[in-house]
């Protein structure tokens, strides 16, 4: 039989051409699911911590949050350069015609030339040096602003921080009701197997049989719901996180707090020292001062200096020599007060005021929102920690309760429908600890949130 080769290289010589075929074949189809099978490598576990960063550093939420900062930082500079004298400078050409350059005056005679040129440059610096303190009081109030904007930031890294433990813990909770599921599953399937070789041995009825199975089908219902929210708040994670639409995330295990809380009092005092939005009344109340100085300052007086320089050549050249141009050069003082707004100005002093009083009413709202949210969460986190010991104790009675009723049941003591329902209220306690326990590692970080402490 003739040797096979493949790119010059010999293969056995008693293969046949259709087993080369399939070899080949078989050897492309690996390659190709080694390459073209990428769900293994977008698989990722995840700690808190890791999401949290993984959020803020792809947030365009905070990405905008900065070009604020970046803006605002432009408009301190900006009132922070009208303080700098200002200045100009110009240079001009002018020619004349003159077709009738002869006067007559009497007797006598005045003859012009019939065309001249002309050359004009100036140069002035001005410098404000008393006006009242305004532009003290415009880098001031620009100052203010961009304090207020770095805060701005800091709420919106507080919102997106909440919101990516948020959905972390709905999608471990998501994730750790499918692994009760699957638990369930395999026990319940034990229970069908059993139970159908009771009814072959007529110790149960059909119904019995059917029951079991019932109540297969509810728990993989439930296994289907829980499955399609897993889809949706991985994809929601995804997006939030930067990461590929198509990873797949697994939640690593965390643990239930376990955390004392403190007084309700302790948590009232740090929110109402650390919370953006108060910090941000704050600065706006020295913002709406700061105004009032600045209107006032209308009233007052301002003096300035000026310094000029000309220079005006009648010759052709624009640099002639010595006796065809002048250079005057001049500096000066100038006061100067407008004195009409020592009346006009009045009402405009009183709105400012009024802008600060509504500021000061603003941050008194403010302060009672914030103190309702803390006290919520405060009392959201107690409970959450009050339903874990119950419900973990409900686990207990329900395992014993469980563990009774199969010992009668195989003892034929108990109906199949006994079984059924304590096997359920134990699958229900654990889905419920188990959701439970996510609630209070939420609640506890929403109560840190409300603190303003979420990401110090």
């Amino acid at each position: 039989m003739k040797m096979i080769t493949i790119n010059n290289s010999p293969l056995k010589p008693y293969l046949t051409n259709k087993a080369v075929r399939a070899a080949v074949s078989m050897a492309m189809l690996l390659l190709a699911m080694l390459f073209t099978n990428p769900a293994a490598a977008q698989d990722r576990t995840l700690t808190l911590e890791e999401a949290i960063k993984l959020g803020l550093d792809n947030s365009k939420v905070l990405k905008l949050s900065q070009s604020k900062i970046d803006q605002a930082v432009s408009q301190y500079e900006q009132a922070k350069d009208q303080a700098l004298p200002t200045g100009s400078a110009s240079f001009g050409y002018n020619r004349a015609q003159i077709p009738a350059h002869k006067l007559n005056v009497g007797e006598e005679s005045l003859v012009l030339p019939t065309s001249a040129n002309a050359y004009l440059g100036t140069l002035s610096v001005n410098q404000v040096i008393w006006a009242g303190n305004k532009l003290k009081y415009a880098r001031e109030s620009t100052n203010l602003l961009t304090q207020v904007s770095r805060l701005d930031a800091v709420n919106d890294k507080d919102q997106i921080a909440y919101s990516i433990i948020n959905s972390y813990y709905n999608l471990y909770k998501v994730l750790q009701s499918k692994k009760v599921v699957e638990q369930n599953l395999a026990t319940i399937d034990a229970q069908i197997k059993q139970s159908q070789r009771f009814f072959d041995q007529g110790l149960v009825t059909k119904n019995d049989v059917l029951r079991f199975q019932l109540q297969r089908s509810n728990i993989e219902l439930n296994g289907i719901d829980l499955e399609n929210n897993r889809r949706i708040i991985n994809y929601n994670m995804d997006i939030l996180l930067g990461l590929p639409e198509s990873t797949q995330l697994n939640i690593a295990q965390i643990t239930e707090p376990n955390r004392d809380a403190a007084p309700l009092a302790n948590y009232l005092d740090t929110a109402l020292a650390n919370r953006p939005e108060l910090m941000q009344m704050d600065l706006r109340t020295r913002v709406a001062e700061t105004n009032i100085k600045t209107i006032k300052a209308n009233t007052t007086p301002t003096l300035s200096a000026a310094g000029s320089a000309y220079y005006v050549g009648i010759s052709g050249n624009p640099i002639p020599k010595s006796g065809n141009f002048i250079t005057p050069i001049s500096v000066g003082l100038t006061l100067g007060w407008n004195f009409g707004t020592l009346w006009t100005n009045k009402n405009k002093v009183n709105e400012a005021r009024l802008q600060r009083e509504e500021v000061i009413i603003n941050k008194g709202i403010t302060t009672d929102n914030v103190k309702n949210e803390v006290n919520q969460s405060y009392q959201n986190y107690m409970a959450a920690l009050d339903k874990i010991r119950l419900l973990q104790t409900s686990i207990n009675q329900a395992q014993e309760n469980n563990r009774i009723l199969e010992s009668k049941y195989k003892s034929n003591i108990s109906s199949a429908t006994d079984r059924a329902d304590a096997q359920t209220l134990l699958y229900q306690a654990q889905i419920n600890l188990e959701l439970a326990k996510a609630d209070a590692g939420l609640a506890y970080y929403t109560l840190v949130k409300s603190t303003g402490k979420l990401n110090k």
